[in-house]
């Protein structure tokens, strides 16, 4: 069963930062890309990272300098390295699993996970 499951989420002060996590299951990471959206309550899903078979990245430009991803194909591990909160950053984080190359959009992307909450707040 192809699972995707992210932890590490929580409350954190504006400025403060938090590592978030895909585990992923059921399937070889190797040949897929992973991507991070996010959804704040009232708006419309986001793609905010996503990292590609071959290890390229990309961000949407709000986070650009401020979040970065990785991964680690022997752990089936996919890291948001979260920085510089903003209340904005605020949201449910997802990650989900699209073949091969990355997209911003959820086009293509599947195996979505349950989510892990980000609330940024003093």
């Amino acid at each position: 069963q192809v699972l995707l499951v992210e932890s590490g989420g929580g409350l954190v002060q504006p400025g403060g930062s938090l590592r978030i996590s895909c585990a992923a299951s059921g399937f070889t990471l190797d040949t897929w890309a992973i991507g991070w959206f996010r959804q704040a309550p009232g708006k419309e899903r986001e793609g905010v990272s996503c990292i590609s078979e071959d290890f390229s990245t990309y961000y949407e430009d709000s986070v650009k300098g401020r979040f970065t991803i990785s991964r680690d194909n022997a752990k089936k591990m996919v890291y948001l390295q979260l920085n510089s909160l903003k209340p904005e950053d605020t949201a449910v984080y997802y990650c989900a699993r699209r073949f091969r190359t990355c997209s911003l959009t959820s086009t293509g992307f599947g195996s979505w996970g349950q989510g892990t909450q980000v609330t940024v707040s003093s």
